[in-house]
């Protein structure tokens, strides 16, 4: 008579049970601000981040400096995707893909004119790495990363590339 009750209670008490590898993660999104560029080119860039799992998210840059003539320009935006390969979830070694409108304007020296500007935008490709540090609460982040990206259009621009390079602060919610 006793064995029915226990393999019953096994059964149910099976249904409570549930195996996973990381604890739940209720704080998909992250938003982060570029301190290391703002330090060293004083220019703002800020960042949105979504994690649709726990080693894969998707979000968008965008950036203002106002110097027109710096590396990339005076502004830019754009999107990226990346993989995280660390240990632990959301954190860790990355690879990322990206994407980047930005304007700017381009000094050269003409013979007859003078100096002049040329006013540009174009759209850059390119890959990217860095490594991602999380707090055990997983609200702060800690973020060191770089890129290269080459642009696609106009013409004038096709051979030139472009970098990204940050040290950045961010929290989850």
């Amino acid at each position: 008579m006793k064995k029915p009750f226990i393999l019953l209670f096994i059964i149910i008490s099976s249904f409570k049970l549930t195996g996973q590898a990381y604890p739940r993660l209720e704080n998909d999104h992250e938003i982060k601000f570029n301190i290391g560029q703002f330090l060293v080119t004083s220019s703002v860039e800020a960042s949105y981040e979504y994690y649709i799992n726990e080693d894969t998210s998707i979000g968008g840059t965008i950036y203002a400096d106002n110097d027109a003539t710096d590396y990339n320009g005076n502004f830019g935006i754009g999107p990226n995707l990346r993989a995280y390969f660390g240990y632990a979830p959301r954190s860790g070694f990355f690879a990322e893909a990206f994407g980047l409108y930005y304007t700017g304007e381009d000094e050269f020296d003409s013979d007859d004119l003078g100096t002049r500007n040329n006013d540009y935008n174009t759209i850059a490709l390119g890959l990217g790495a860095g490594a991602k540090w999380a707090t055990r609460s997983e609200r702060f982040t800690l973020e060191i990363n770089g890129g290269l990206g080459r642009n696609v259009n106009p013409k004038d621009f096709q051979n030139m590339f472009m970098y990204r390079a940050g040290l950045s602060i961010g929290f989850r919610f």
